[in-house]
């Protein structure tokens, strides 16, 4: 395979060159080759591993958890009990803001239903998100 240049590579792997640069900075991505006058150059193993850790972030893995998967990838013997602890913690943590958009979500049902959908003056949903009290939530968590 022909060297690529990062235009190439970025088209290759659809990911933004931006983003190449920096998960090379933060080492995800190994230096690539440079020419002479200094353009980088990339190959095969550069494209199989960004598109690693393109669908590893799309499926919502940290960077952290992308590198230790990384890693465990490049040692095929090696059992695949941290690969499957990673997956354990990120659907639990799915299932926490599954749980949070379900309370979000009635939340603000309520507040539609509870409107008689007329003038601000009497629109419910302006009352409550004026006085926090009348919340069926304590807290509103981020998701």
């Amino acid at each position: 395979m022909k060297p690529l240049s990062i235009g190439a590579l970025s088209r290759a792997a659809n990911v933004k060159i931006p983003t190449i640069r920096y998960y090379e900075s933060i080492g995800l991505m190994p230096e690539p080759v440079r020419t002479s006058s200094n353009r980088r150059t990339y190959g095969r193993e550069h494209i199989d591993r960004l598109r690693f850790i393109r669908h590893g972030r799309d499926l919502g893995f940290t960077v952290d958890d992308v590198r230790a998967l990384l890693e465990l990838s490049a040692k095929p013997q090696q059992s695949c009990h941290l690969a499957d602890s990673i997956v354990a913690k990120n659907i639990a943590d799915i299932d926490r803001r599954i749980a949070a958009l379900g309370q979000l979500r009635a939340e603000l049902q309520r507040m539609f239903d509870e409107c008689k959908h007329g003038r601000v003056a009497e629109c419910r949903v302006i009352e409550i998100l004026a006085d926090h009290e009348i919340c069926l939530q304590d807290e509103h968590a981020p998701v």
